[in-house]
């Protein structure tokens, strides 16, 4: 809180030095960056804190329902196919990004492919397709369809942390500078601001002097929410896994999946009742500051110094990456799609909802439940998705 606290506060200095520095390292950057830095040199800890676990659990949600309460559902219908096309090739570039990162990196490091059995390299890269196209839930049912070898897991997580956190890092920065890359992909941006304006006079139509009793109100509605999220994730997730043959293959069985699901959904249905007044007291605020949290915690995972413990497995995520950008970036310009549509893709893809609705609500508080419903349809497609891309990753391999 003291580092977020900090970016905050120097970001609003209109001095020099501060104002030369946020142009080149985003304020969402810094809020990003120096959790991961205090990380890296062990003056916090994410695994003695297990901040991540509670800001994904239980912060994360309440950000969804805080910010979807407000939400103008027909504004986001209004937005058109583009967001899905957008999003479907970020899962293109995920699936075609793995074979071919294999034949690239394998034509100049070939001892990276070297396992065999159940340590060959394809089905550790699996997971990672599970990741990257729905979410965790996906990648422990590609862990258990593969059977990678558990010992050599952790390198696979850590390309996963990684090269995924390089990529946010790279689209926090490109926030910073949404208008020239529209300009640059010949966007029509028009749908996302009319978004914006609408919320902004919303947000001033019903704003009101909150009391402690108004903000007890609020954090009781989100939270109250939460809380009976979980128990019904639990209920749901808990009865999927008694029925289907194998739970930890099922996306259905996850506790996760739910619990995002059903915090968004009542989210938006409340917003089509006078619960959307709540969005007076600051309701989106709120949920902003639970998505500032989240971010710092994302970033204490992230540990600057293991960047080379496995090159040649980096080299392929990194590679793997890169494909998957190029596919969106040649789309948004063929569709002349915003940087907006590209960043929550992408981020829905790769992220899944613990990172998404960070992305969109970066452009704007009011855009947070776009990033929701293009990660749960990630999650939908995941598990289909990974396991054609392992597949094809075998054939790579071969």
């Amino acid at each position: 809180m003291a580092s977020l606290a900090f970016v905050f506060y120097t970001s609003s200095l209109k001095n020099s030095f501060w104002s030369k520095f946020y142009k080149i390292f985003p304020p969402l950057l810094m809020c990003y960056l120096i959790p991961s830095l205090m990380s890296t040199f062990n003056l916090i800890s994410a695994d003695h804190s297990n901040l991540y676990t509670m800001a994904k659990n239980y912060l994360l949600p309440a950000s969804l329902i805080l910010m979807t309460i407000s939400v103008d559902m027909k504004g986001i219908v209004n937005l058109g196919s583009k967001s899905i096309i957008m999003f479907l090739s970020g899962t293109v570039g995920i699936i075609l990004g793995g074979p071919l990162a294999i034949l690239i990196v394998s034509a100049i490091s070939p001892e990276t492919f070297n396992g065999v059995g159940f340590q060959e390299a394809w089905r550790g890269l699996a997971t990672l397709a599970g990741s990257w196209i729905g979410g965790g839930a996906n990648q422990a049912a590609m862990l258990e369809i593969y059977q990678y070898d558990q010992s050599l897991y952790s390198g696979i997580v850590a390309v996963d942390i990684i090269v995924a956190n390089i990529w946010m890092a790279i689209l926090l920065m490109g926030i910073g500078k949404t208008k020239q890359i529209d300009k640059w992909l010949k966007a029509d941006v028009s749908a996302i601001e009319e978004l914006k304006e609408k919320m902004t006079a919303f947000q001033k139509k019903v704003s009101k002097e909150p009391t402690l009793k108004d903000l007890m109100i609020v954090l009781g509605v989100a939270f109250g929410i939460v809380g009976l999220s979980h128990l019904l994730a639990q209920l749901l997730s808990g009865y999927i896994s008694s029925i289907v043959e194998d739970p930890s293959t099922s996306v259905l069985s996850s506790k996760f999946f739910w619990l995002v699901l059903l915090a968004t959904t009542i989210g938006v249905i409340l917003s089509f009742t006078k619960a959307r007044d709540l969005e007076g007291y600051g309701a989106s605020k709120f949920g902003s500051v639970c998505i500032y949290i989240l971010v710092a915690t994302i970033g204490m995972k992230m540990d600057v110094t293991k960047t080379m413990d496995n090159p040649g497995l980096l080299a392929v995520g990194g590679v793997w990456m890169a494909i998957h950008v190029i596919i969106m970036i040649i789309t948004a310009k063929i569709i002349k799609a915003p940087f907006f549509f590209l960043a929550v893709g992408s981020k829905a893809n790769v992220g899944g909802a613990a990172s998404a609705p960070v992305i969109a609500s970066a452009f704007h508080p009011s855009l947070a439940p776009v990033g929701v419903l293009l990660a749960v349809l990630g999650y939908a497609l995941g598990t289909y998705g990974a396991m054609l891309c392992a597949y094809l990753m075998m054939l790579a391999s071969q």
